[in-house]
């Protein structure tokens, strides 16, 4: 039976209005409606193990520059990307306690962006009124949230049963394409039976599954039911967030299916990075080997040709998906292969969908709510940001 969702859009797009508004989707700049939404949320920008004591780096979020550095105390700290003296990077220059010197003349600044010298001026020369932006920082979970909007940030992430005994990992990738177009692919499970064959999903890609969907308090649940009656779901927080439970492990340590929690982030509007969070169920007594061996298939990955390198050959026809099926992280490279694929940002005005795209379909609509809800400066959802229960079952 056909979806409300995929009924009303199983043809091409028409309307140079909706064209326009799922162009709007994928640009996240400062000075877009998009990005101004997506300012409204905490956003993770790096790992918390990439940033050591006393080092700052330069970050790029939603089209926008800035520089995350750790003071000696071990906080992490996030200010503007450039000096307010003569633009120099910041992120090459100096942490001093929990301030940050510019490398060029040595102006330094706190954690709240206050220009606290400027050793080439006399001491009599006001740095009263020279500030440079900051932005308030979370560490959490093994990543560090930034928040980019104008006044107070939301609530802090929150995730309890992430918090719970047994393994937690932390990572990220780069993806060359637009953020928009894995976001879709989170809540698309009509994909896997194709794109992710010989995967660890292969207890969900042996058939081509129905799919349906629905609002829910913090997003929407995409429900995939196969012909034998299996369900899954896998849940889509917004406005950037994916969650659900999937077979992560054939380690013997691993109890069960594993906890996914990942988030979207845009650098620019051609390339966005993932950040994952997983939970495995790992029994205290296994926990060190576990460790080991996950520490064993990164290193292996590490020393492979780069994922988006393959991919890229891929997408010139120098080589096929399947020629990598012995990667480790094979799954990735096909989602890789797969999206940008699509092109660096998809033009969804020339698509013809139907009754398995009920998810994306109502993903866009949900998003074009929110984003009509900006551009007439009222109020949008306010989503619980929240884990919630997946299903997924041989019934």
């Amino acid at each position: 039976m056909q979806t409300a969702e995929a009924a009303s859009v199983a043809k091409p797009v028409q309307s140079a209005t909706r064209a326009e508004t799922l162009a709007a989707m994928t640009r996240t700049g400062p000075d877009t409606v998009a990005g101004r939404y997506l300012r409204r949320f905490w956003h993770p920008v790096l790992l918390a193990q990439e940033l050591p004591v006393g080092r700052a780096l330069p970050v790029q979020a939603l089209g926008e520059e800035l520089t995350v550095y750790r003071g000696e105390s071990g906080e992490a700290h996030a200010v503007a990307h450039r000096c307010a003296h003569r633009g120099a990077q910041l992120s090459v220059g100096t942490v001093e306690g929990e301030t940050i010197r510019c490398l060029y003349h040595g102006w330094r600044y706190d954690a709240a962006g206050a220009c606290t010298q400027r050793p080439a001026e006399p001491p009599s020369a006001s740095r009263a009124t020279i500030r440079i932006r900051s932005y308030p920082l979370v560490e959490y979970l093994g990543l560090l949230f930034v928040f980019l909007g104008e006044g107070d940030p939301p609530a802090r992430p929150h995730f309890p049963e992430l918090e719970r005994a047994g393994v937690l990992e932390s990572s990220s990738y780069l993806r060359h394409c637009n953020y928009f177009q894995n976001l879709e692919n989170g809540v698309d499970e009509a994909h896997l039976p194709f794109v992710h064959r010989q995967t660890l999903f292969d207890v969900l890609n042996y058939a081509v599954p129905e799919i349906s969907a629905r609002e829910t308090p913090y997003g929407l649940v995409q429900t995939a039911r196969r012909p034998d009656g299996r369900v899954n779901e896998a849940h889509c927080l917004m406005p950037n967030m994916l969650t659900f439970v999937y077979p992560a492990s054939d380690d013997p340590a691993v109890q069960g299916w594993t906890r996914y929690l990942s988030w979207r982030v845009p650098v620019d509007d051609h390339t966005h990075k993932t950040f994952i969070l997983e939970h495995f169920d790992v029994c205290p007594d296994s926990e060190a080997s576990f460790r080991g061996r996950r520490a064993q298939r990164r290193e292996q990955i590490a020393a492979l040709p780069a994922r988006s390198e393959v991919a890229s050959g891929i997408l010139a026809g120098k080589a096929r998906l399947q020629d990598y099926a012995d990667r480790p992280d094979y799954l990735l490279l096909g989602d890789d292969v797969a999206q940008r694929a699509q092109g660096v940002v998809q033009d969804r005005s020339v698509e013809r969908l139907g009754r398995s795209d009920a998810a994306v379909l109502l993903l866009r609509r949900i998003w074009a709510r929110e984003l009509a809800a900006m551009e007439s400066r009222s109020e949008p959802t306010a989503w619980e940001c929240r884990i919630p229960l997946s299903r997924t079952s041989e019934s």
